[in-house]
């Protein structure tokens, strides 16, 4: 589902409910972990990805991984518009590369907003259901499509993953805790050293 559903209305007392949760609930910090794993997962994703992964089509009606990273910038791109106003409809960029570029520069964006911004037009909670739940879900298909590419994307344990709040960067940390083995239908399989 789109989130790009019509909002709805938020009254002036609702407005100032959700000021006082947000700094009570430590919402802010959360919102911004939530960006950093986002970042994080998204690289992990992509990173070592061959030539071509990013036209890679599975099917004329299912989006490639550089038009999955444009949607991610779009969805991600009309969160922040609740802090700034305006729509969010971005044009395709020619590569894979460009639409990363793009979309690590509208998190760091979306992530000051949550460090500093005013919650006044949409609840933390809202925010995390819709762009920022549909974002993640889309890593997902990333990782799946790498691996219906013939170059799966390694395991890891993602609990004691090096994830800061402030990166939001492409630059993201190697994995702290990888897997050994691939869990597969057929059993676990030893992960190759240069794939960890």
């Amino acid at each position: 589902m789109d989130s790009r559903a019509d909002s709805p209305q938020v009254s002036h007392s609702k407005r100032r409910s959700n000021a006082e949760t947000v700094e009570a609930s430590g919402a802010r910090a959360m919102l911004r972990h939530f960006l950093a794993s986002l970042a994080y997962r998204t690289q992990k994703a992509l990173r070592g990805a061959p030539s071509g992964f990013g036209e890679f089509r599975i099917a004329s009606d299912v989006r490639n991984p550089r038009e999955l990273v444009k949607h991610m910038t779009s969805v991600l791109g009309y969160a922040r518009t609740f802090f700034v106003g305006g729509e969010y409809w971005p044009d395709s960029l020619p590569t894979l590369d460009e639409e990363v570029a793009r979309f690590h520069t509208v998190l760091q964006s979306l992530s000051e907003h949550f460090n500093t911004g005013d919650f006044s037009n949409m609840a933390p909670e809202r925010f995390l259901q819709g762009p920022l739940s549909d974002a993640m879900s889309h890593v997902g298909q990333l990782a799946m499509l790498r691996r219906l590419f013939q170059a799966p994307v390694p395991p890891e344990n993602f609990i004691m993953a090096d994830i800061r709040a402030g990166n939001v960067s492409s630059h993201q940390p190697d994995s702290v805790s990888p897997d050994e083995f691939w869990h597969t239908p057929a059993g676990p399989q030893p992960v190759p050293d240069n794939r960890r």
